[in-house]
């Protein structure tokens, strides 16, 4: 059985027509939970709150201030804020080649990480990471046991003090053996797996910290500190992201290869071009 149909999109990047709060024209990123009740982002014109917008700062391409909302709240929140990061930690990020991924090994080499390894499973984008800030990768191979990542991990990384998690399932099994005492944990997503298997002597032993993160909850207040330090390393180029512009009407074509692992951010463009009236993420 299908739900109610509506139109998608949670964030975008488009000019005020009409606001309480804010002057026709301004460049605002907005956030949205798209249902059949509240249309999202994908469509030439979109209904916000007020409170639910944060003007961009001068100087911001609107395309990849759009590009970089969502996933890189999802990068900088688990580590900065959640797994307090601190300059000299060890920081590992399973699932390193998606977008997220990506922006994770950039904060974590910009913000002082003493040693960052990315892993996943496509080995060119692993290729990638070291120009982005990564010192070691670990590719994912089929059918290998929880013990035998652990120990691959363990001669790349010795012990890690932050992991970034968003695969979950066996990679996760195998971090948590490469994990230094009082190592934080942050679970993003569960592309390997919906179930993990945590040993207690393990998570007791090595006094760890297990904790999940998702942008959802989140108030979008609580979001603006982030977002703005995000857009600030883009508009300094200290931030590189993957992203592929796209009409509306491709959005069909793009969300087949999105669902196919990419490796880039798409954003959709109103009549193909970049102008600044919106800029959609998927």
């Amino acid at each position: 059985m299908h739900g109610a149909p509506y139109v998608p999109g949670s964030e975008c990047v488009g000019a005020v027509l009409d606001s309480d709060r804010y002057p026709p024209g301004t460049l605002m990123y907005a956030e949205c939970h798209a249902s059949p009740r509240t249309p999202g982002t994908f469509a030439a014109q979109v209904l916000v709150a007020d409170d639910n917008l944060l003007a961009l700062p001068d100087g911001v391409d609107p395309v990849l201030a759009a590009a970089v909302g969502n996933a890189g709240v999802a990068a900088f929140a688990p580590l900065i804020e959640i797994g307090g990061l601190r300059p000299g930690d060890a920081v590992l990020v399973l699932g390193a080649t998606g977008t997220v991924g990506k922006i994770a090994v950039q904060i974590a080499h910009r913000s002082g990480a003493g040693r960052v390894i990315g892993v996943g499973r496509n080995r060119a984008a692993l290729a990638q990471l070291r120009g982005l800030g990564a010192d070691a990768v670990v590719e994912l191979r089929a059918d290998e046991t929880a013990d035998e990542l652990a120990d691959r991990l363990l001669a790349v990384t010795g012990a890690v003090d932050v992991v970034l998690d968003g695969v979950y399932g066996p990679p996760l099994e195998a971090a948590l053996q490469v994990c230094a005492p009082r190592a934080r944990v942050v679970n993003i997503g569960n592309a390997a797996g919906a179930t993990a298997q945590v040993p207690a002597g393990l998570l007791r032993g090595k006094q760890l910290t297990l904790s999940g993160f998702a942008g959802l909850h989140i108030p979008f207040q609580e979001k603006h500190d982030v977002l703005s330090w995000l857009w600030t390393a883009i508009r300094r180029d200290e931030l590189r992201l993957d992203v592929r512009r796209i009409a509306l009407e491709q959005l069909p074509a793009a969300w087949a290869a999105q669902a196919d692992s990419s490796h880039e951010k798409y954003v959709v463009v109103p009549d193909g071009a970049a102008s600044p009236a919106q800029q959609e993420t998927n």
